[in-house]
């Protein structure tokens, strides 16, 4: 059976991880499977920047070799950027088996704010279903609700439900009948 590896890069809080397990698994139908953490990735960092580049981080995760791989979700507690983009909260090969997403700036406190872990939490769940429906084919969405929808701001993703609206689903479960003759529900 086909599986989505959650792999931490460095130490990720294990509660975290056991509550995305549960999410994505109620939104994807696959089991999850929580990972050994990467080591810090050194080779990703730009002192001039003090931030790491996904698309580096994407590549170590491809090239892991996971039994019953599905997709492979890397969750990072680093300040993530890419070329185009001053920073970005998560990065996906579309259609590929592939997705990063980053916690720093899904946290209140980055922002100088009061901890808020709901918040947090859901910020989280909305920024990993985003990346990983990339993975599973799904563009960006102009349902300003749908989690599918390009993220610019918090404000963008606290907008946001957690879950795909219903032309998304659809083509969730048009595009793995293609791709695995079987639906997602």
């Amino acid at each position: 059976m086909r599986t989505i590896h959650l792999v931490p890069v460095q130490k990720i809080e294990r509660d975290l991880l056991i509550y995305l397990s549960r999410q994505i698994e109620k939104t994807f139908s696959f089991p999850v499977k929580i990972e050994g953490a990467l080591p810090n990735p050194d080779y990703a960092y730009s002192k001039s920047r003090d931030q790491y580049r996904s698309d580096l981080i994407l590549v170590e995760l491809q090239k892991l070799r996971l039994a019953g791989t599905g997709k492979i979700l890397g969750l990072v507690d680093l300040d993530l950027y890419t070329s185009r983009l001053n920073f970005v909260f998560g990065q996906a090969s579309m259609g590929g088996r592939v997705a990063l997403v980053a916690l720093p700036r899904l946290r209140q406190e980055f922002y100088g704010l009061p901890k808020n872990q709901e918040l947090y939490y859901s910020r989280v769940v909305k920024e990993v279903v985003h990346e990983l429906g990339h993975t599973f084919g799904l563009g960006h969405c102009k349902r300003k609700e749908c989690v599918m929808h390009f993220s610019n701001s918090l404000a963008d993703t606290d907008y946001k439900y957690k879950g795909l609206c219903e032309n998304c689903t659809n083509n969730l479960k048009i595009n793995d009948e293609e791709r695995y003759g079987m639906f997602l529900s």
